[in-house]
């Protein structure tokens, strides 16, 4: 894996609560959530990703009212 260039500057601007082995490598990020049908937590407002239910019908339902 190539180093990220933009990883510091990700790290500081990311939301999710969670400690991660990806945080601040958004692509590897994207990619892990979304080979298990998931979107990432900086994908929900706050209140939502904190119940690290990343699920599509969690994001859909978030964003839907």
């Amino acid at each position: 894996m190539a180093e990220c260039l933009n990883k510091k500057k990700n790290v500081a601007r990311c939301t999710c609560t969670a400690s991660c082995g990806n945080k601040g490598l958004c692509c590897e990020c994207l990619h892990s959530h979304l080979s298990k049908r998931q979107l990432p937590g900086c994908c929900f407002p706050p209140d939502v990703e904190k119940t690290y239910d990343r699920s599509f019908e969690a994001f859909i339902a978030a964003w839907s009212r």
